[in-house]
Parts: structure tokens; C-alpha cells; sequence
């Protein structure tokens, strides 16, 4: 065991009444999409939570293939937090286990370059610039549409079927007929705006989001405006580090946190609004990731309190109703919006604000898509096992659009459906009560 290795093994060590919480009563297990499919108890939360103590024990070594093979597997969705009696924080422990993990063994080339690009905003600009480009000639989504053969698309158009998903998909119309159990919402009256002083709000532009779904950013500038918001820059701001510390990048995680918590202090928002929920729960968790640095701990749990998720801060301020959009939707939640911070009413209560709006229940709408930062490109096989599920989902669905609060779920679940020759379009939550806005006049009125 390395040096690193040893260290990050205590660290985890410090979190064993985390660990001894687990009863094993297996509420987790139908939770859980890598069990469910997979069956092995070495694949479940709790299975994975007993690797994690025998390693703290010194009874396996971080750097077998058992330890990797399981750690890896998992998605990191924390669907098995929610349905856990004993309340074990399985989402820090398993950012602690993968550090252990990586410390130990060197990961694939994959998992190091994708963050590293992320993080490094010199390396980050010209390959979302020349990723846009790409995207332009429309070639990705001519990628997308081949087909070679049986079993999961190869690493290659994979990747190009996800970044097709990643483009404008065109301006939300008429849908076609109401599916069955769907919820129409009735125009509303216009409510004034709220007389209370205007909060302050600073956004996390992103990396993926600056650079792939920069329409998204824009429209999220817009709605806040329209809903009484006042938005402040934080332009010191990077990365939040979720993907590194996924990967168990710790170390870089906390560096990137770090930026982050001094670049918004400096915003003096009253709020920091993610419409990215793996970014959300990222920036919420800072006060765990820097918890051992006495010098910003406190600063940190400071501005993780101030985070929310737009659907969140729309849902405070009403949100206004816009004008009428007839499409049938379905709306999928982000493991990290649902599951890691507890959000669930605020996205539906955004989409009841556009008229004419259908509400189709998905099936399985609470387990992950597969796409689990970058799980799907790393993990092919059962990446395409999990998201061909939510895929079927989709399209028994009937509806038009498939609605959701997250880039990484927008591209992976695009990709599946551009890869079974589909036309369902993706939208983000904002993306449709912004061209509602748009459509009834709204920003003409709010000058937002």
C-alpha cells in the first residue's frame, strides 16, 4: 500500500461509525441499479460498504480487483440514501473509498484525462470550442444514426451520439395527441411579482454547461430576471469538482472547491443557483470536502448552505406563468437533484408554470440513466444496460419531450434515443418555461 494509499485509508477510517452504521437490513438493495441487474451482494450498497470496512480493517488490499471491480461498478447515484434507515452518508464514504481506490492502483486513461480536461480551464475552452464546432457539422449526428452490428455502440459513437444530444434541439411546439394519464395545465392569471426586495443570485456557469449547453446558462439568466431575481456575476469561479471526486481526485476536488468558495463569497449573492444537478450536489457537499481544512471549513458549509437548484428558487418566487406551449412531457429526475438533495416538487411545479403543458408519468423515473458523470463512457456495457431501460421508459411514454435538470442526463439519455432512431426531444426544465416566457410576452413585460 502506497503512502497516499495509507493516508486516505485513515480518512476513511475516521468515518467508521459511518460505516458500522449499516444494519444490513437491505433496504437498499432494490434501490440500488447495479444490484438489480447484476444480483451480486458485492454490487449493492452494502455489499460495497463491507469492502470499505474490510479495507479499514486491513483484511483487503485497496488494490485488488475485487475492491476496484465493485467500487468502480458503482454509479454514484445514492438512490439507497433516501430508503436507509440508519441514515449512512454513502455518498461521502464512497468519494473516501474511491480515493483509497485510486491511490492504490492507477485508474484508466479515461478517467484521468476527462477530469483533468474539465478542470484546467486553458485545456477546458478550446475542446468545448472545437467540441461546438464539431458538433456544427453535424457529423455526430450522422455517427449516431449508423449502425454496425449488435451490442453496445463502440467508445466512439458513443461519444458522438452524446454530443449531438448536447445541441439545441429547437424551440418547444405544438406536441401530438395527449398520451394516456397525462396532466394538462390550464393557463393561469398572471400574478404580480413578489413586492419583497430582490435576492441576490450568483450562477455556476460550469464546464459542460459553459460549453455545450451555453443556451441553458443564458436561460437561466432570463427566467431568474423574469421571477424578481437580481443576478450577480462571480467571475473567479471554475470547475466544482464533481467529477474528480467521483473519480476519487480528492485532492483536486478540494482545490477546485476551494476556488469556488472564495469566487462566490466574493459574489455576495444571497443564493448560488445550479441548473446543473451534479454541480448542485457537488457545491452542497463542500462543507464535507473541506471539512479537515480548519482555515475554510466554516466558509465552505457557508456556501454550500446558499446552494439551490434553479427549479428551487423558481418555485420560491412563484414561478410567473408564461404563455402556452401544447406538448406532452415527461420529466426525469436527476439522481443528484432527487436522491442527493432531496428535491423533488420544485421541477414540476416549474412545468405546471407553462400552459398547455402535458405531464407524462415515466416509468422508473427515479433510477439513474446510466450516464453518472462519465460512468457511461467508462462503464459501456452496463451504462447501456441501465440507459436502454430509461430509454424504453421514454418512449412508451408517448410524450414528445423528455424534460430533465442535468447536462449529463441530457446527453446521456439524447444518446440512447438517437441510437434507437429516435426523434424524442431533450429540454432542460428552464429551456421550456424560457421559450413560455418568450412565447407570452413575459420579458417584454418584466424586462428580464
Amino acid at each position: 500500500m502506497t503512502r497516499a494509499s495509507e493516508a486516505l485509508t485513515e480518512a476513511l477510517k475516521e468515518q467508521e461509525e459511518g460505516l458500522l452504521n449499516c444494519v444490513h437490513c437491505g433496504f437498499c438493495l432494490p434501490a440500488c441499479p447495479t444490484y438489480r441487474r447484476l444480483g451480486d451482494e458485492a454490487d449493492s450498497p452494502r455489499g460495497r460498504l463491507h469492502l470499505m470496512r474490510a479495507v479499514t480493517e486491513g483484511r483487503l488490499d485497496p488494490g485488488s480487483d475485487a475492491y476496484q471491480l465493485h467500487i468502480d461498478r458503482c454509479l454514484g447515484c445514492r438512490a439507497c440514501e433516501p430508503v436507509c434507515p440508519s441514515g449512512v452518508a454513502y455518498g461521502h464514504l464512497l468519494e473516501l473509498a474511491r480515493g483509497v481506490g485510486r491511490a492504490a492502483r492507477r485508474p484508466s486513461l479515461l478517467s484521468r484525462l476527462l477530469p483533468r480536461v474539465f478542470g484546467t480551464p486553458w485545456i477546458a475552452r478550446p475542446a468545448m470550442l472545437a467540441a461546438r464546432l464539431f458538433r456544427a457539422t453535424k457529423i455526430p449526428a450522422l455517427a449516431a444514426r449508423l449502425r454496425f452490428g449488435g451490442g453496445p455502440p463502440g467508445p466512439i459513437r458513443l461519444g458522438m451520439a452524446m454530443l449531438a444530444a448536447s445541441a439545441p434541439g429547437g424551440r418547444p411546439g405544438p406536441s401530438a395527441p395527449s398520451a394516456p394519464g397525462t396532466r394538462r395545465q390550464a393557463a393561469r392569471p398572471r400574478a404580480p411579482r413578489p413586492a419583497t426586495p430582490a435576492p441576490r443570485v450568483a450562477i455556476l456557469t460550469g464546464c459542460v454547461q459553459a460549453g455545450l449547453f451555453a443556451r441553458v446558462n443564458a436561460a437561466t439568466v432570463r427566467v431568474l430576471r423574469a421571477n424578481g431575481y437580481e443576478v450577480v456575476a462571480a467571475p473567479a469561479q471554475g470547475c466544482c469538482g464533481a467529477l474528480h471526486a467521483h473519480a476519487g481526485d480528492l485532492g483536486r476536488a478540494a482545490e477546485l472547491a476551494r476556488r469556488n468558495v472564495e469566487a462566490f463569497e466574493a459574489a455576495g449573492a444571497d443564493y448560488i443557483a445550479l441548473n446543473a444537478s451534479g454541480c448542485g450536489a457537488a457545491m452542497a457537499g463542500y462543507g464535507s470536502l473541506l471539512g479537515g481544512d480548519e482555515e475554510i471549513a466554516g466558509r465552505a458549509e457557508a456556501v454550500a448552505a446558499r446552494v439551490r437548484d434553479v427549479s428551487e428558487l423558481l418555485a420560491m418566487r412563484g414561478p410567473l406563468p408564461g404563455g402556452e406551449i401544447a406538448i406532452a412531457v415527461t420529466y426525469d429526475p436527476p439522481c443528484h437533484l432527487l436522491h442527493a438533495q432531496g428535491v423533488s416538487g420544485p421541477p414540476e411545479t416549474v412545468l405546471r408554470a407553462v400552459p398547455g403543458v402535458e405531464i407524462v408519468p415515466l416509468a422508473g423515473a427515479a433510477e439513474c440513466c446510466g450516464g453518472a458523470g462519465i460512468y457511461g463512457l467508462t462503464h459501456r456495457d452496463l451504462g447501456a444496460w441501465i440507459g436502454g431501460d430509461k430509454v424504453r421508459s421514454v418512449v412508451e411514454s408517448g410524450a414528445a419531450a423528455l424534460v430533465t435538470g442535468n447536462p449529463g442526463c441530457m446527453m446521456q439519455i439524447g444518446a440512447g434515443l438517437r441510437l434507437a432512431g429516435r426523434t424524442t426531444r431533450i429540454l432542460h426544465v428552464v429551456e421550456l418555461l424560457d421559450a413560455s416566457y418568450e412565447r407570452g410576452g413575459v420579458y417584454g413585460r418584466s424586462g428580464g
